[in-house]
C-alpha cells in the first residue's frame, strides 16, 4: 500500500508530503511544493538527531493549515517519547513552517535539528521523470536564508527559505543545535518565499513578508464568509449536510487569480490540474449557479479575454475559439509544450454561450451579457465556420498540432477513449454525440439572447433554425434503432461508431433528444452495463475494451452524472435520476473527504466500496460542483423569470431537506424536499 498523502493548497500553489509531513521525490505523483506548475521544493525532511520522525497523529485545520504531531525514531518510542515535534504548516502566499521541539523530561535536551532542503524546479508535467537543472545554491548564514534559484533566459524562478532562529545553513539545508529546557519547547518558524520573474528579472508577486501574520486570518475569514454567501442546506440527513459542507470548502480552496487583472476563478484540481481549465471551470460553474454565483462573471470574463483571435496550429487555435488550458511552466514557456495557451477542445466553445445563458437565466445580469455579445457570437461563429469542418453540419475535432496536440478534444480525451463496441478507433476529424448536443443547445441559447438582450430578432431566427435542422438531421444519423441508443461519434466519413457510454446522458441534458426515446435511453442509463451502483460507467460492460479501472472505458466521473441526472430530469425520469445521485451521495459519503475525480466502475454488489483509482485528483472543482448540482437536481431548482421553481423529487434515505437564501434574480428564495416525514436540524457551514 502506498502510503498516505497530506496536501495544504492555496490558489494554484500546493504542496504534498508524506504522513510525517516529509517530501521527497516520487515519480507517481507531484510530491513537493509547487506553484504556477513548477516544483519550488522537491526535498523537505526533517530529522532530529540523524533520525527520521515518526507520526502520532495530523490536524488537517483548514485546506491551506494543517500540523503534523510526531516522534523521533521508531514506533517503540510512542509511549514513552522523551521528546515531540509539531509541524505548523500553512501555504498562503508563502510556505511556513513552525517547527516546535518538546522536552517531556525533567532533564534538559542538547539536540541537533536538521531539515534537509533541495528543489529541481521541475516542470508540473514531468515530475515523473524530472530532468537535470542546473540549480544555484545560495547559503546566507548571516541573513538564517538559503536561497534556490534556475534561470534560463527570460524564465526565472527562485525558493528563499528563511529561519526566524539562529541557525546552521549549507548548501543542502539547515542545522539548529538546540538546549531545551527540563518540561520546555524550543520552535523556530520556517518560510518559504516563492518568486517568479518575467522578463528583466521583475518580481512578478507581492512581498510575502510583511503581511504574513495577517494573511493566514484574512485566508480564514474569507473562507466563511464564502460559506456564509451560499445558501443554508437544512437537512435531517446529517452526511448530505457534511458532504454539502465539504464541497463548498473544496470549491474554496481551488479559487486562485490567473492575472494580476483578474478576481478568482477555480482551478480544475488537485494535483494535475491545478490551473485554468476551460471545460473543468465552464462545467464547475454551470453545476453551482444556485449556490456560489459569483464565480460565473469572472470565468466568462476571463475566457473572452483570451477566446482565440487567428489561426495557429501550435496552439489548436482558431477565431471565436475557447480556451482548454493555461500553464504557466518552462515547458510552455520555450514552446515544448503548446500549452501557454492551448485551444484543442471542441465543446469548450458551445458551451461557453451555454454558460453566459444560463448565467443570466438565474441572475438576470443582462449587462454582463450586452458585454460579451461580441465573444458569444465569435463562439456561435465557430460552430459553423471552424468547428464543422466537413460539410455535413456537425462540430468535429482534429488537432492542428500533429506533433503535440491533443488526440481526443472531447471530454473523453484519453487517447484510446473513442472505439466502436469492438474496440476499433475511428479516423478522424470526429464528431462526438455529446459535442453535438451541446452546440444545439448553445444555438437555442444564443438565439434567446439576441432576441432578449441584443435586439436582433433575424439572427435569433436562423439560430432557431439551424438548431432545429440539427436536431433533425443528428436524430436520422447518430440514432442506433437496433440498439436503441445513439452513436458514441461519426467517423470522417459518417459512419456511426456504436460503443453505448455516458455521452448518451448529455444528449439528455442538452434536450437534443426527443421526448419519444427519452425514456429508452434512461433504461440504458440505469441498466446493469452502464450503471455501476454508485454512478453511471463511462462505458458499458460488456464491449471489448471496457476496463472498471480504465478512466474513460469504464470508471465512474462524478461531473458526468451530475449532467445525466439533470438531463433526465429534464426528461421527467425522476427515478432514473434520483437512484443516480443516490448512488453518488453515496459513494461521497463512504470514501469520505472531498470528492474524487474518478471512481472505478466496479459493480457495487462485487466491491461494497467506492474503489479509487490512483490517477483520481483530489479535490477536484468540477467533482465538489457536481454533488451541488445533484442537490440542485433532485430539488428540482429551475428559474423562470423572476421567480425559482422547486420540483423535489428526493432519493430515498434523504430525509426531508431545505435549501434556504437560495441566490438568484429574484433575491433570496428557499426551496423544500422531503422523502419521509421526520425531524429537522438547521446547518450552517461553520469553521471550527
Amino acid at each position: 500500500m502506498r502510503q498516505e498523502r497530506v496536501h495544504v493548497m492555496a490558489g494554484n500553489a500546493f504542496a504534498i508530503s508524506d504522513a510525517q509531513g516529509d517530501m521527497e521525490v516520487d515519480p507517481r505523483t507531484p510530491v513537493g511544493l509547487f506553484s504556477f506548475d513548477t516544483r519550488f521544493l522537491a526535498h523537505w525532511v526533517l530529522r532530529v538527531d540523524g533520525e527520521r520522525l515518526q507520526a502520532l497523529s495530523r490536524d488537517d485545520m483548514t485546506y491551506f493549515e494543517t500540523r503534523f504531531f510526531l516522534v523521533p525514531g521508531t514506533a517503540s518510542h510512542y509511549v514513552d517519547a522523551d521528546v515531540s515535534v509539531i509541524r505548523h504548516r500553512s501555504l498562503d502566499d508563502s510556505f511556513n513552517e513552525k517547527l516546535t521541539v518538546l522536552n517531556h523530561s525533567a532533564e534538559p535536551a542538547d539536540m541537533t535539528v536538521r531539515m534537509e532542503i533541495g528543489s529541481d524546479f521541475s516542470d508540473v508535467a514531468e515530475v515523473g521523470r524530472p530532468r537535470e537543472r542546473p540549480v544555484e545554491v545560495t547559503p546566507e548564514p548571516e541573513r538564517r536564508q538559503l536561497r534556490l534559484r534556475y534561470r534560463r533566459e527570460h524564465f526565472d524562478r527562485e525558493a528563499i527559505v528563511t529561519s526566524t532562529a539562529p541557525v546552521e545553513v549549507d548548501d543542502a539545508g539547515m542545522t539548529f543545535r538546540i538546549r531545551v529546557a527540563p518540561r520546555g519547547q524550543w520552535e523556530t518558524d520556517l518560510h518559504i518565499c516563492m518568486t517568479v520573474r518575467g522578463e528583466g528579472g521583475h518580481d512578478m508577486r507581492a512581498d510575502l513578508e510583511t503581511h504574513h501574520r495577517n494573511v493566514r486570518r484574512n485566508m480564514r475569514d474569507d473562507l466563511q464568509a464564502w460559506l456564509d454567501r451560499a445558501p443554508t442546506l437544512v437537512a435531517e440527513n446529517g452526511a448530505l449536510a457534511a458532504a454539502y459542507e465539504r464541497c463548498l470548502t473544496d470549491l474554496a480552496a481551488l479559487r486562485y487569480e490567473p492575472l494580476s487583472s483578474t478576481r478568482r476563478v477555480t482551478v480544475g484540481g488537485l494535483p494535475w490540474a491545478m490551473t485554468l481549465y476551460g471545460r473543468d471551470i465552464l462545467v464547475t460553474c454551470l453545476q453551482t449557479l444556485p449556490f456560489t454565483p459569483e464565480l460565473t462573471p469572472v470565468a466568462l470574463r476571463l475566457l473572452a479575454l483570451v477566446q482565440g483571435g487567428q489561426l495557429d496550429d501550435v496552439h489548436d487555435e482558431e477565431p471565436g475559439k475557447i480556451l482548454a488550458e493555461l500553464r504557466y511552466g518552462e515547458a510552455a514557456a520555450f514552446g515544448e509544450e503548446p500549452t501557454t495557451l492551448y485551444y484543442g477542445a471542441a465543446d469548450t466553445t458551445p458551451l461557453f454561450v451555454v454558460l453566459l445563458d444560463e448565467y443570466e437565466r438565474w441572475s438576470g445580469d443582462v449587462a454582463l451579457v450586452r458585454e460579451l455579445r461580441h465573444p458569444a457570437r465569435m463562439a456561435l461563429n465557430w460552430i459553423d465556420e471552424y468547428g464543422v469542418s466537413t460539410g455535413d453540419g456537425y462540430v468535429r475535432y482534429q488537432r492542428r498540432n500533429d506533433r503535440k496536440g491533443r488526440l481526443n478534444q472531447c471530454w473523453k480525451d484519453s487517447p484510446d477513449a473513442i472505439t466502436d463496441r469492438n474496440g476499433r478507433q475511428p479516423g478522424f476529424p470526429r464528431a462526438t454525440c455529446e459535442v453535438q448536443g451541446y452546440a444545439y443547445d448553445a444555438k437555442l441559447r444564443g438565439a434567446r439572447l439576441a432576441r432578449k438582450v441584443w435586439g436582433d430578432p433575424a439572427y435569433a431566427d436562423r439560430l432557431e433554425r439551424e438548431a432545429a435542422e440539427l436536431k433533425r438531421r443528428f436524430n436520422e444519423d447518430f440514432w442506433l434503432p437496433e440498439r436503441g441508443y445513439y452513436a458514441l461519434t461519426l467517423g470522417p466519413d459518417g459512419e456511426p461508431v456504436d460503443a453505448l457510454t455516458s455521452n448518451i446522458g448529455h444528449l439528455l441534458w442538452s434536450g437534443i433528444v426527443p421526448d419519444d426515446r427519452a425514456g429508452t435511453v434512461a433504461e440504458h442509463l440505469v441498466g446493469p452495463d452502464l450503471f455501476s451502483g454508485w454512478g453511471v460507467r463511462t462505458l458499458a460492460a460488456g464491449q471489448h475494451v471496457y476496463n472498471p479501472v480504465g478512466s474513460h472505458l469504464g470508471a465512474v466521473w462524478p461531473w458526468d452524472n451530475a449532467l445525466i441526472a439533470a438531463g433526465l430530469r429534464r426528461y421527467r425520469c425522476d427515478r432514473a435520476a434520483a437512484r443516480i445521485a443516490q448512488g453518488m451521495f453515496d459513494m461521497a459519503e463512504t470514501v469520505g473527504g472531498a470528492v474524487p475525480e474518478v471512481v472505478a466502475g466496479y459493480p457495487r454488489t462485487l466491491t461494497k466500496y467506492p474503489v479509487q483509482l490512483p490517477i483520481a485528483g483530489r479535490p477536484q472543482a468540477w467533482s465538489s460542483g457536481g454533488l451541488l448540482m445533484l442537490l440542485a437536481t433532485v430539488l428540482g431548482l429551475v428559474p423562470s423569470g423572476d421567480s425559482l421553481l422547486v420540483n423535489p423529487a428526493l432519493p430515498e434515505g434523504f430525509g426531508r431537506i431545505e435549501l434556504l437564501d437560495v441566490p438568484g434574480r429574484w433575491g433570496h428564495a428557499d426551496a423544500y424536499g422531503r422523502d419521509r416525514a421526520a425531524g429537522v436540524r438547521g446547518h450552517r457551514p461553520r469553521l471550527r
